[in-house]
């Protein structure tokens, strides 16, 4: 697995990364032996940056990922995030504070669950509109001089908001979604921004929250707590509409002599040297079927194919049903 750089000036990770988030919560029933074995193999594939983040499983992932790399510590880039506060005894009652004290807070507890002295990268997860995110940046700025961070990272932050921390912390990388089925940076600011800035560019669901992978044929196949029921891009009506993209991409796919999901990744691998994309899953078997996407380079014929398939907006439906979180 080759690396790139997160940021400029910022360390080398592995140029796909791990999303533990579905080990836990939102895609269906998880297995935490399956998925240790995972990131285990990730591991050995030579995927070394792990994701994860305290609102998953309501800390549940933090305390897989940690029983997962514990006598391993050593080979990995570690990324949580914090943020999003969610109450253990209702999970779905939820809301974003970006306050300094409770990034200390935050920040101690996930330690405590990882079992690490220190969190390699740690992201504010959404932006808290009601702080001024110049005191989270600077918050955040903080842990790094106390040893307990090395790197910081915003996740779904507006352009205006990106200048805003950057001024007042050094950030090494912005997470947000972005795929085939979502290609908002391209026209919102944000590529722009964070080329500008020197800020790496970390792609969650690369794949379409599973769409692009072609492998989900009905909406009835999907676990009954797997968020993506209540998806728009999964809603009656756009389910097939997107399905008929899927389609043409497993041409394509088909034709190159590799999966939908390979060519997913692949595309996305290709839209810059500053980009590593965390594909989620929390199966061995996908896990290696993803990590071969690193193998294919796409020319740019194929490259223009695609973009002619899946051009952006081509995605019926919003990505989220909740558009308020995103991009603030």
């Amino acid at each position: 697995m080759k690396q790139r750089q997160l940021g400029r000036g910022g360390p080398l990770v592995s140029e796909l990364g791990l999303g533990c988030m579905g080990m836990s919560e939102f895609y269906g029933a998880g297995d935490d032996a399956e998925s240790i074995r995972t990131i285990h193999r990730a591991l050995e594939l030579g995927i070394t940056f792990l994701d994860t983040a305290d609102m998953y499983g309501v800390g549940h992932n933090e305390q897989l990922v940690g029983r997962a790399i514990a006598d391993r510590r050593d080979r990995v880039f570690l990324a949580t995030k914090f943020g999003i506060v969610r109450d253990p005894q209702n999970p779905a009652k939820r809301h974003i504070s970006g306050k300094p004290d409770y990034v200390r807070q935050a920040c101690d507890a996930s330690l405590q669950r990882l079992g690490v002295e220190h969190i390699d990268l740690y992201y504010q997860h959404r932006v808290d509109l009601d702080t001024p995110i110049e005191e989270t940046a600077a918050a955040m700025h903080d842990l790094v001089k106390a040893g307990k961070v090395r790197y910081l990272g915003l996740s779904e932050a507006s352009p205006a908001n990106i200048r805003k921390a950057a001024a007042v912390a050094p950030i090494a990388a912005l997470q947000t979604e972005y795929s085939l089925f979502t290609r908002d940076p391209e026209t919102n600011g944000v590529f722009e921004t964070i080329r500008e800035l020197g800020i790496g560019f970390v792609p969650y669901s690369p794949l379409g929250r599973g769409f692009l992978t072609a492998k989900i044929a009905t909406v009835d196949e999907l676990a009954p707590n797997d968020f993506r029921r209540t998806n728009p891009r999964y809603a009656e009506g756009n389910f097939d509409r997107n399905a008929a993209i899927v389609a043409r991409l497993r041409e394509i796919a088909e034709e190159i002599g590799c999966t939908p999901a390979q060519l997913a990744l692949a595309w996305v691998l290709a839209q810059g040297e500053d980009v590593v994309p965390i594909p989620g899953t929390k199966r061995v078997k996908y896990l290696e079927e993803n990590a071969a996407a690193a193998e294919i380079t796409l020319t740019p014929l194929q490259l223009a194919r695609i973009d002619e398939v899946a051009p952006r907006g081509a995605a019926a439906g919003d990505r989220s049903s909740d558009m308020s979180f995103v991009n603030r």
